[in-house]
């Protein structure tokens, strides 16, 4: 079953702007873990806030389900998909508790408080987080590992079928950025949650990831496997920059390291007594 369907889809910010996006069509089925890559400026975050309905595109659709987004009324809509973005900021000082139960309000009536249910799923979506030793404090005094903690748990308690992370893991040490992974990898294959998410992380997008998107200038360069999109020459392509490519001895998927110039000229023969080119 699809899910997500996106069929030329273009996008500029201003009528007199160039064009973010290109013409892009992607469909994604129900339990896919999908990653969106490419360089500074390529058009990711824009093609996430377009599929989560932030965003209207000039030309082209998106339908969730099967339905045109611009159809699906906003409370309707947020008990499909939940987002996670770049930054949150901070207006009121709610605790990390009321910050996650603010998940649970797609599924509440009006002037409706919450429930047992509705604090159970919360304290869950903390649990799986590491948040719930932060409960009773306030957003205010998080760091920005633990505030992104706290919002990935906001999207979880709304018990979302399709799951955007716009860099989910930005703030996080090694620690939590895997276990971010993991959990999220847990619940896209135990509960079939469709995960999307955006991150400058290659390696990461290589290891937990089923398929990729390689954006380039608001156009899909690449897309498939990991081992079929993260190539040398691909990457050189893109990101304008050297880079070797392994293969992880674990997984066998690849594991991209960067190339400075000065080892990619190493192999170049060097006169005696010649100093460096700075």
């Amino acid at each position: 079953m699809v899910v997500l369907n996106l069929e030329n889809v273009s996008f500029r910010y201003g009528q007199e702007a160039e064009c973010v996006l290109r013409n892009i069509s992607c469909t994604v089925p129900r339990g896919e873990f999908l990653g969106v890559i490419g360089p500074n400026g390529s058009g990711k975050t824009t093609l996430l806030r377009i599929c989560n309905g932030i965003l209207s595109p000039q030309q082209g659709t998106v339908a969730v389900k099967g339905t045109d987004i611009r159809q699906i009324r906003r409370n309707v809509l947020a008990r499909t998909i939940a987002f996670v973005p770049q930054d949150s900021p901070d207006l009121f000082p709610f605790t990390v508790e009321e910050t996650v139960l603010m998940g649970r309000a797609p599924h509440l009536g009006k002037l409706q408080f919450e429930g047992e249910k509705d604090f159970a799923i919360a304290r869950q979506a903390m649990e799986a987080t590491g948040t719930l030793p932060l409960a009773g404090r306030h957003m205010t005094d998080l760091s920005g590992g633990e505030k992104k903690r706290v919002v990935i748990a906001r999207a979880l308690a709304q018990e979302p079928q399709i799951l955007f992370l716009d860099e989910s893991t930005a703030y996080l040490d090694m620690k939590h950025s895997k276990a971010i992974f993991d959990l999220l990898k847990i619940m896209n294959r135990t509960n079939h949650l469709t995960v999307v998410v955006v991150t400058h992380d290659i390696n990461t997008a290589s290891l937990y990831c089923d398929r990729l998107l390689l954006l380039s200038r608001g156009n899909i360069f690449a897309a498939g496997r990991p081992e079929d999109v993260v190539t040398e020459s691909n990457i050189r392509e893109v990101y304008e920059t050297r880079v070797t490519i392994e293969r992880n001895p674990i997984s066998g998927l690849p594991r991209i390291s960067l190339l400075p110039e000065s080892l990619s000229d190493s192999r170049k023969p060097v006169k005696a007594g010649a100093a460096p080119q700075l």
